[in-house]
């Protein structure tokens, strides 16, 4: 054996192994689930790499996963013939953790011992999840690409800031974690406990994994004794395909419990579909949908996606080309024998089965939600995927109406917050004379509900879709209609109400206009080039004035942060000024007769139009200023 080095932990990794250390947790048999896996995923690596090298199989070709518990030296090992390590990847593998992962999981940890274990394996730390039983792990190991015996691996770490690792010596490919456990969790080197978990949380695992326990025979005729007990290593998990099964014979709680084992989620999925089609193209797939989002959705850029099975053999996980990236909370597989069994992935996804498979589970998960929609699920299932599934009518035109149904929002109809108005319900409450469906995006639900913007529509008992969420800018500026409905903004300079406007109100306008012209053109001379235009209002009833775009695809101040932030220089927007001309703010600007004055009213209006829209000013000191001066006379 080489000399062993000694190495520090990362300093998260030393936060994180004291909390799994001291802290109280409800679920301790969580270690020997995250174990299990982490050995069943170095079998489906090697798996993977024997298709295309057999030779790395050599004369060990049957795989296993082997659990043994040694009390009289307190031990309990995990043991695999997978893929194994060198010591390059123990040292990282082991000894660090992605730092935006441990960080995030830090800050979750709350000392609520259920809330707290459910957090294990979202984050990639199930390894470390051995300290909550053991005060001394031991990991020996070699590399099924290992050149000789002489590269086996041996670290160990007592978990308080510290590992060793170095090379020595091992006949055999794959990994054991010995488990140093500590005496108040020694019901873990009991048989039963032992089984007991590994029925609960590893039945499924296609991998068999074998538990050494004492054997006992019936006494042989004559003896009165049985015989002595003998120990040998006893297959314990049921090791099928659960997909594999026909439906019907599967309970829910199966499919549950398969679902926890190939995602680490603690929760039940909210709905699930197995299906197997045969014909022209035969796949069986078998697709979930999660109950709580995960903390990296929002991250595009990491993978997502099914794994991918080919007649039961494991192929590649994260297999993203199966579904639309609006799609990337969706978690399950797809197992068919229509790819061959060497394709790549770059071929992967140019394959015309592959693109047809695509489509197929994307009208499967549709299908799902739709029926989910259906239930109370559905509101958890908006809180935690709603946004991302809005990106969905942009991505995938083919689709845009079936999502579109899916989408829900908040709006003036009840005055709630909560995003549970589908536009079905919308088209269903329009009254007959209105054309249009209209909709507010703002910065936040209430400075929507507040805004002057929807004064005349509300007086009107037109409702408005209310909208906040980052992505309904974008969304609404690429969709333009749904069930021959077209959207507009209520910010839009022409609201085309139609029928909705009687010939008296629509002669009544024409009258203000040409009543009030003076004035207009008395604001607009004042403003200058600051604005694009000014005009009469048709749509305020308690407000001054508003500002709005010649087309109603003006950029809010919350996108054109974002995009400023982003480093993008962004051209001044220039609006129509509206004026509601019978306001006492208006008359009272429009009755000051010196013109510097007047013209410190006229900022004061535009600036204030402003305000209430995008909720902040670029020059508040000079706003400020003008307010100041017209308070002092």
């Amino acid at each position: 054996m080489s000399a062993s080095e000694q190495h520090g932990f990362q300093t998260e990794v030393t936060k994180l192994l004291n909390l799994l250390a001291n802290s109280l947790y409800s679920n301790k048999e969580v270690f020997l689930r995250e174990l299990i896996s982490n050995a069943s995923d170095a079998i489906d690596k090697l798996h993977f790499l024997s298709l295309t090298n057999p030779d790395l199989l050599k004369d060990d070709p049957n795989f296993k996963i082997r659990i043994r518990a040694d009390k009289d030296n307190h031990t309990l090992t995990i043991s695999d013939n997978g893929l194994g390590m060198t010591l390059e990847e123990a040292n990282s593998h082991l000894g660090t953790i992605a730092k935006s992962g441990t960080e995030d999981f830090l800050k979750h940890m709350t000392g609520d011992a259920q809330k707290d274990s459910q957090l294990i394996g979202q984050f990639g730390v199930g390894f470390y999840s051995s300290f909550i039983v053991a005060d001394k792990v031991t990991v020996l190991s070699l590399s099924a690409n290992a050149k000789s015996a002489d590269e086996g691996v041996i670290w160990e770490s007592n978990g308080e800031g510290t590992f060793t690792s170095g090379n020595v010596p091992r006949d055999h490919r794959g990994t054991d974690i010995i488990l140093h456990i500590k005496d108040s969790e020694s019901e873990f080197l009991d048989s039963w406990r032992l089984r007991e978990a590994i029925t609960k949380y590893s039945d499924h695992i296609s991998v068999p994994v074998e538990l050494y326990e004492e054997q006992y025979e019936a006494p042989k005729e004559g003896e009165s004794e049985p015989a002595a007990p003998k120990f040998a290593y006893v297959q314990v998990n049921d090791a099928k395909a659960l997909w594999t099964r026909n439906a019907k014979e599967i309970k829910p709680e199966e499919y549950n419990e398969f679902y926890k084992h190939l995602t680490s989620d603690y929760q039940d999925p909210l709905t699930y579909a197995h299906n197997k089609v045969e014909g022209e193209l035969e796949y069986t797939s078998l697709l979930y949908i999660p109950r709580q989002a995960p903390w990296d959705l929002f991250n595009r850029e990491n993978k997502h996606g099914l794994k991918l099975f080919v007649q039961r053999v494991f192929i590649m996980d994260e297999a993203e080309q199966f579904l639309p990236n609006y799609l990337r909370f969706v978690k399950g597989l797809v197992d068919t024998n229509a790819l061959p069994l060497n394709v790549s992935r770059e071929l992967l996804q140019e394959s015309k089965v592959t693109r047809k498979l695509k489509k197929a589970l994307t009208k499967r998960v549709l299908n799902m939600l739709e029926k989910l929609a259906k239930t109370d699920d559905y509101k958890v299932f908006w809180s935690q995927f709603g946004t991302v599934l809005k990106e969905g009518p942009v991505e995938d035109y083919s689709n845009r109406e079936a999502i579109l149904k899916l989408l829900r929002f908040a709006s003036t109809h009840d005055d709630s917050a909560e995003q549970h108005v589908s536009l079905e319900d919308y088209v269903s409450r329009m009254p007959e004379k209105q054309k249009n469906i209209y909709y507010l995006t703002a910065d936040s639900y209430e400075s929507a509900l507040k805004s002057p913007y929807l004064e005349q529509l509300k007086q009107k008992g037109v409702e408005v879709l209310l909208m906040w969420d980052r992505v309904d800018e974008w969304l609404m500026g690429n969709v333009s209609e749904y069930a021959g409905k077209k959207f507009i903004a209520v910010t839009a300079s022409d609201l085309e109400l139609g029928d909705l406007q009687d010939e008296a109100e629509q002669k009544q306008q024409e009258e203000a206009k040409e009543q009030y012209k003076d004035v207009v053109a008395r604001f607009k001379e004042a403003l200058g080039d600051k604005v694009q235009d000014v005009r009469v209002s048709t749509r305020l009833i308690d407000s001054p004035s508003c500002v709005v775009a010649e087309n109603g695809s003006r950029m809010t101040a919350q996108m054109r942060r974002l995009m400023e932030a982003a480093g993008q220089k962004l051209p001044d927007e220039r609006y129509i000024l509206e004026l509601n001309p019978q306001h006492p703010l208006i008359v009272k600007a429009n009755a000051e007769s010196d013109g510097e004055k007047f013209k410190s009213w006229a900022e004061l209006v535009y600036q204030q139009a402003l305000l209430a829209d995008q909720g902040m000013l670029k020059d508040p000191a000079a706003f400020v200023k003008v307010l100041d001066s017209l308070l002092l006379g």
